[in-house]
């Protein structure tokens, strides 16, 4: 037979327990987001087991990037269900491990490809950008913008072929790479700025950017913390230099505008 002992946590023994701060569940409590399950006449908050897993529950959320407002959402939804959505969360997680397992081995092999220890092919470099994250970075700076033409962009990768998307990921990975070798020439060379002139035309595979669209899209790689971590495992200074080119491009462009 097994015997349960129910236990009830102060803010502070809670806090302790999952790592938060006692300034966090008092503002959790304030926003109706976790609630204690009881106030004593000491006119301290407790918590149960019932309220641990919804702060669990709030954590998980948290690590997958939703606001709090999402996550109350989710929660107060009549459908919501532990199990599930522990099963879910476990789904989301795995997929992340194996992405930062890939991205981990591509950072360990460019290092000793770096030191001579090791030899990689410049696609190599890029294996670890699945076409699903290639395609999100094409997208995902639409979304200022129109969402219409997040949808038609969507219709028309998926119109591709298999062969077709291959070539496409591919021709952008080599973009990056010219990118890349040509760097030390400085972002307004000519060599660099034929590179931004082919990554402009490589965007029409997904959609067509306008001057002030394709700067936006370039300080996305510095701000959005998705892209730029992604390209810090290539060259640390890869984003900051790919803005500065984009912008000496479209400053280029723009004085022969008619």
């Amino acid at each position: 037979m097994v015997y349960y002992v129910c236990m009830s946590y102060t803010v502070k023994q809670l806090s302790r327990l999952a790592g938060v701060s006692v300034r966090t569940l008092h503002y959790y409590d304030e926003i109706k987001l976790l609630k204690p399950t009881s106030i004593g006449t000491n006119g301290y908050r407790y918590y149960d087991e019932e309220a641990l897993i919804r702060l669990q529950q709030i954590l998980f959320y948290r690590e997958l990037d939703l606001s709090l407002d999402e996550i109350c959402r989710v929660l107060e939804n009549p459908d919501f269900e532990v199990i599930s959505a522990l099963k879910n969360h476990k789904k989301s997680i795995k997929g992340r491990i194996d992405r930062l397992q890939n991205l981990i081995k591509t950072v360990d092999d460019t290092i000793y490809h770096l030191e001579g220890l090791k030899e990689m092919t410049d696609k190599e470099l890029f294996k670890a950008f699945t076409e699903e994250e290639q395609e999100k970075y094409a997208v995902e700076a639409e979304q200022k913008y129109d969402p219409e033409i997040v949808r038609a962009s969507n219709r028309k990768w998926k119109s591709y072929t298999s062969d077709k998307k291959t070539r496409i990921l591919a021709e952008g990975n080599q973009i990056y790479i010219d990118i890349l070798a040509a760097m030390p020439k400085g972002s307004d060379s000519a060599e660099v700025q034929s590179c931004v002139e082919r990554w402009r035309n490589h965007m029409n595979y997904f959609w067509t950017p306008s001057l002030e669209q394709l700067i936006g899209l370039a300080e996305g790689y510095n701000s959005d913390p998705a892209f730029k971590k992604n390209f810090d495992k290539i060259d640390p200074h890869l984003t900051e230099f790919m803005l500065e080119a984009v912008q000496n491009y479209v400053k280029n462009a723009s004085k022969v505008k008619p």
